[in-house]
């Protein structure tokens, strides 16, 4: 694609902002959407630096009438979008499954799973009239194993993985392909939030197979990747970015 419209949600940190960035630097147009204005601006300023056009729009994607308006505004202002990656995401309060709650349940839900098919359902619409895009969800590997201590964090993302397939042949009459990807461990502040202190951050290198957290950088790359052309055929796919993670992890050691 030459000069892609991407359009971010979650693009104010992490990994949303690094895959921002990357393609930026590809030279995307942008359209970045997050929850806090000034910051939003900020990030806007930055990759315009970068030679590109790019605009934040505040909204919060568990909210139909705020993201309808997303798709809206990036329509209104490129005509077209090509890539969109739903990134906005929350870990939500871990904790036992005997202390779940109503509003942990929906904290963690509305914004992973309603989300991300507020996002869908908005970006159909726009893609099916452009005549097709890639659409670009995140789960995680948690949306692939459990995890003790983490039962409404891990449903939500084995939530998005079927969400994806689903909308992945809903699309593929439309020239709409559909995929997510699957982070493992990866250095952001969801992840200082989860691990808590750099012992049990080390602990958790110990046990990956290339022995270290990947970076939001590395994750971008895998989420360009889903986006672009080289993808064409590959669609309703979960591609995992987990330094060996799944693979059996401390179960199999590479040493």
């Amino acid at each position: 694609m030459s000069d892609p419209v991407v359009l971010i949600t979650g693009a104010l940190t992490g990994i949303g902002r690094a895959t921002a960035l990357a393609y930026a630097r590809q030279g995307a147009n942008l359209v970045v959407c997050g929850r806090h204005q000034d910051a939003g601006e900020q990030l806007a300023g930055e990759l315009a630096g970068l030679g590109v056009q790019a605009e934040f729009v505040r909204a919060d994607v568990r909210f139909d009438a705020e993201v309808r308006d997303l798709v809206d505004r990036a329509i209104a202002r490129f005509g077209r979008i090509d890539v969109a990656f739903n990134n906005a995401g929350t870990e939500g309060a871990p904790g036992p499954v005997t202390e779940v709650t109503d509003d942990a349940y929906q904290a963690t839900f509305d914004t992973n799973v309603k989300g991300t098919l507020l996002c869908l359902k908005h970006e159909f619409r726009a893609m099916r009239a452009q005549g097709g895009g890639s659409i670009v969800n995140v789960s995680s590997t948690f949306g692939l194993m459990g995890y003790p201590g983490a039962a409404l964090y891990v449903g939500s993302k084995h939530a998005v993985v079927g969400i994806t397939k689903a909308a992945a042949l809903e699309g593929a009459d439309h020239g709409i392909r559909v995929n997510a990807v699957a982070p493992g461990y990866t250095r952001t502040a969801m992840y200082d939030r989860f691990t808590g202190d750099d012992t049990a951050r080390d602990a958790v290198d110990s046990v990956l197979p290339i022995h270290r957290a990947g970076t939001p950088e590395e994750i971008a790359a895998a989420v360009q990747f889903l986006g672009s052309d080289k993808a064409s055929y590959v669609t309703g796919h979960i591609l995992l970015a987990d330094g060996g993670l799944m693979a059996g992890g401390p179960l199999f050691p590479s040493s």
